[in-house]
């Protein structure tokens, strides 16, 4: 069974758009098809909501989780993390690192700290347990990172698509400012992949690998041609990552 998971938080971003990330939740979840559709109200702060999903979360089937900011993965990748253990890789599709921690991030915006949450260093009342190690983690599309996420990537030894090991299970995140020229988020960057580069990376991993799940996040709408172009998109992620795929 396919189900989508909508969390319209944003409280985890500072963007002046974040509210709009609400509307952009919905919007995502009625652009899968032929799936359960599930909303998770967001509650009183992060840990709230985190909890609130993570009880929402199908015990079985395939699940894509809409936000909201990047900060909804927590317990979806947490949850794989749990299911899967050492087989399970993380592919995220961002325009940044989202590895800062409480200590540099420069914005305090929990989106931007959620990566380096999950491998264990985070708000205190949001780290899973167990977390990711770095080299469970592959980054794609990653062009705008803070000095101390350069850092500590490098320290780590996190890689790109080349690094994930053949016999991974994938979680594939997408925050949608991974792709060039798209307005409708928080924090637009030049130079991004098109969305037949995604769809071709991701055709790619879903050929070699089984993914086990799936999050598109951060659409604030607001240019008409941003919806045109997802209303293709998203079904076609879901269609290559879902359960019909294999």
């Amino acid at each position: 069974m396919l189900t989508v998971v909508e969390v319209p938080q944003w409280q985890g971003s500072l963007s002046p758009t974040a509210p709009r990330l609400v509307e952009g939740a919905a919007r995502l979840a009625a652009m899968v098809p032929d799936a359960r559709h599930v909303r998770v109200d967001t509650g009183a702060g992060l840990a709230e909501t985190a909890d609130r999903v993570r009880r929402a979360l199908p015990e079985d089937g395939f699940v894509v989780t809409v936000g909201g900011d990047c900060g909804v993965e927590l317990e979806p990748v947490a949850a794989a993390l749990r299911r899967h253990g050492d087989r399970l890789n993380l592919v995220w599709f961002d325009a940044h690192g989202d590895m800062n921690s409480p200590a540099t991030s420069p914005s305090g915006a929990f989106h931007g700290m959620i990566l380096r949450t999950l491998q264990g260093e985070g708000p205190p009342d949001l780290v899973p347990s167990p977390a990711l190690r770095p080299d469970q983690i592959a980054l794609a599309g990653t062009r705008r990172l803070d000095p101390a996420e350069a850092d500590y990537i490098e320290r780590a030894g996190i890689g790109g698509l080349s690094t994930i090991d053949e016999n991974a299970v994938l979680y594939i995140h997408v925050d949608l400012d991974v792709l060039d020229g798209i307005t409708s988020v928080g924090y637009p960057e030049p130079d991004g992949l098109s969305a037949t580069a995604l769809t071709e990376a991701i055709a790619g991993l879903a050929a070699r690998h089984e993914i086990v799940g799936l999050g598109i996040t951060e659409y604030a709408p607001s240019d008409p041609k941003d919806e045109e172009l997802l209303r293709r998109l998203v079904p076609e992620l879901v269609r290559l990552c879902g359960p019909a795929s294999r």
